[in-house]
């Protein structure tokens, strides 16, 4: 009987054990995955920036678009009319973003933009993101006579927070900038426009039942249908982990730290619900976000929508590979739903 007890004492502390390590494994995994503080002590930020680069496609012709966008962004920063803007969110982290004005005379589109133009751009980046990388999207909305607005999402770049939010909290801390640009013209016209997580972000805004009547058109660049099934994916292919059971006791954990569920992130569920003008686009070669994940938001999309697929264009390179498709088609797309 003593023996019994003894090896059932050794089998409970075992799987208590067992337990106590699994839970934290799980929290390790999160914190790994959303918290950047901590994935910068884990090298896991610079790694899967690594990571992300080298699956990206290395064509000459999207290197050299690449690097003319940014020297023409860079020389278009030094006179640019710009600020520096923050907002506090109801959870009391402060988030930053940067202001452009429209210009006076607009060299890239010919035109004199009015300078009472109420049409206002919101352009947002995507996972382990800054501002800065969305600046030559913010000068092209710019040279269209558009006021600028790009902000750092919740605890990257400059903006303060807890955890990366899949778009969740974020959707609701961009209500801010929205309420800005609302203080500043009552008669705003405004496109959102996101790239990856910045874009499933921008399809969660228009898919609350309370979303701005002002916000006038979403530009969808690389999309995910729902954070659920990236952060699956994500652990077996950076962190080399079995999907079940971790992702739902991630799910848990997450819930109990950070304050949402994982599954409310959910682009595919909000595009179901909308009435904004979307215009979905993705690179074809996108081994991050899969293509079909920006055709399944579109099939499921009950606003008015158009889709673009680019051929030979990676992960947030579709702008890169084939520019002037690229613009152009969101130009015209905006000509129909942007007075």
């Amino acid at each position: 009987m003593k023996r019994k007890r003894r090896v059932f004492r050794i089998l409970a502390a075992a799987v208590l054990l067992s337990a106590v390590l699994y839970v934290i494994l799980v929290n390790l995994l999160v914190s790994a995955a959303l918290v950047p503080s901590f994935m910068r002590r884990l090298d896991a930020f610079q790694r899967i920036t690594d990571e992300s680069y080298a699956a990206q496609m290395q064509t000459s012709d999207i290197q050299v678009n690449r690097q003319l966008a940014l020297n023409a962004t860079e020389e278009w920063l030094a006179t640019a009319e710009s600020r520096t803007l923050q907002a506090v969110t109801p959870d009391g982290y402060t988030l930053a973003a940067t202001e452009f004005d429209p210009p006076e005379i607009s060299a890239i589109a010919q035109i004199e933009p009015d300078s009472d133009s109420h049409r206002w751009a919101l352009v947002l980046h995507g996972y382990t993101g800054w501002k800065e990388e969305m600046y030559p999207f913010a000068r092209w909305y710019q040279a269209q006579g558009y006021h600028v607005i790009v902000p750092d999402l919740r605890c990257q770049g400059e903006s303060e927070g807890d955890f990366i939010g899949m778009g969740w909290t974020d959707h609701f801390d961009c209500d801010l900038w929205i309420d800005y640009i609302l203080r500043q013209d009552t008669d705003a016209k405004i496109v959102i426009h996101g790239q990856s997580m910045g874009a499933a972000t921008a399809l969660m805004m228009t898919g609350e039942k309370d979303a701005s009547v002002h916000i006038a058109a979403v530009i969808s660049d690389s999309s995910y249908t729902d954070a659920y099934s990236m952060f699956g994916d994500k652990i077996e292919d950076w962190f080399g982990l079995p999907t079940f059971p971790l992702v739902d006791s991630a799910r848990l954990a997450l819930l109990m730290r950070g304050g949402y569920d994982l599954s409310d992130a959910s682009a595919i569920d909000a595009v179901a619900r909308s009435h904004t003008p979307t215009l979905f686009i993705h690179g074809a070669d996108d081994v991050m976000i899969p293509a079909h994940m920006s055709e399944e938001l579109y099939e499921a999309a009950s606003c008015p929508k158009k889709l673009l697929i680019i051929d030979g264009a990676g992960h947030g390179q579709p702008q890169d590979k084939a520019p002037e498709t690229y613009y152009g088609t969101i130009h015209a797309f905006l000509a129909e739903y942007v007075p």
